[in-house]
């Protein structure tokens, strides 16, 4: 069965971090390019981050760009996103999702994860 499941979300006060990991079974996660997804309430899904299956070659929103750090770790067939100096706007739902190629269009990612919310408030 496939599945993607996220974990590592959580309250964090502004300019703290979090680190978001996102397990995958039932398929080899380092063949898909692997994106993380956020939306907040009455917002549209926004890409944010995603890393390459071809080269590993890594790419950001520019939103998240300086603050945000995609990684994979292929032998735990697992991606992560490190999230530093967090602001109240990056509060959203996070998401992490694999496609055939990197892109910010989230129709054309075919595994998604259930979610993990993130919350920055002091």
């Amino acid at each position: 069965q496939v599945q993607l499941v996220e974990s590592g979300g959580g309250l964090v006060q502004p300019g703290g971090s979090l680190r978001l990991s996102c397990a995958a079974s039932g398929f080899t996660l380092d063949h898909y390019a692997r994106g993380w997804f956020r939306q907040a309430p009455g917002k549209e899904r926004e890409g944010g981050s995603c890393i390459s299956s071809s080269d590993g070659s890594a790419y950001y929103a520019d939103s998240v760009k300086g603050r945000f750090t995609i990684s994979s770790d292929n032998t735990k067939n697992t991606v992560h996103l490190l999230m530093n100096r967090l602001k109240a706007e990056d509060t959203a739902f996070y998401y992490c999702a694999a496609a055939a190629f990197c892109t910010w269009y989230w129709a054309h990612y075919e595994y998604w994860g259930q979610g993990t919310q993130v919350a920055v408030s002091s």
